[in-house]
């Protein structure tokens, strides 16, 4: 099992840019796929971004996100970062991290490709 704690939430202008950080415990980190969702205001649970685990060789984007937002993952660090620039307003949410221990390098796009969730941080971005 693993635990996973974000940081890195925030109030910010539109426009502008906010890195989240995940930091992980527990078994070894490197066996992780790894993803970010988020949550909007009265809305369900989506998916933002994934790395695979090990290097992160596989990487996937939510639509929305593509060309703004930035997944990274530092093993040494057992930390896996959402670098969020030009924000909008829509981005308003509740962001988690989510893992998922496999021995395949594969990123799940759904809620139930993850079996351990951090508690989730906000990011309130201001028009």
């Amino acid at each position: 099992q693993v635990q996973l704690v974000e940081s890195g939430g925030g109030l910010v202008q539109a426009g502008g840019s906010l890195r989240l950080s995940c930091a992980a415990s527990g078994r070894t980190f490197t066996v992780y796929n790894l993803g970010w969702f988020r949550q909007p205001p009265g809305k369900e649970r989506e998916f933002v971004a994934g790395i695979s685990r090990s290097a992160g060789t596989n990487i996937r984007y939510a639509d929305s996100v593509k060309g703004r937002f930035t997944i990274s993952r530092d093993n040494a660090r057992n930390t896996v970062y959402l670098q969020m620039d030009s924000l909008r307003p829509e981005d308003t949410a509740v962001y988690f991290c989510a893992a998922s221990a496999s021995p395949y390098t594969y990123v799940g796009v759904t809620r139930n490709d993850y079996a351990n969730w951090g508690q989730g941080t906000q990011v309130t971005v201001s028009s």
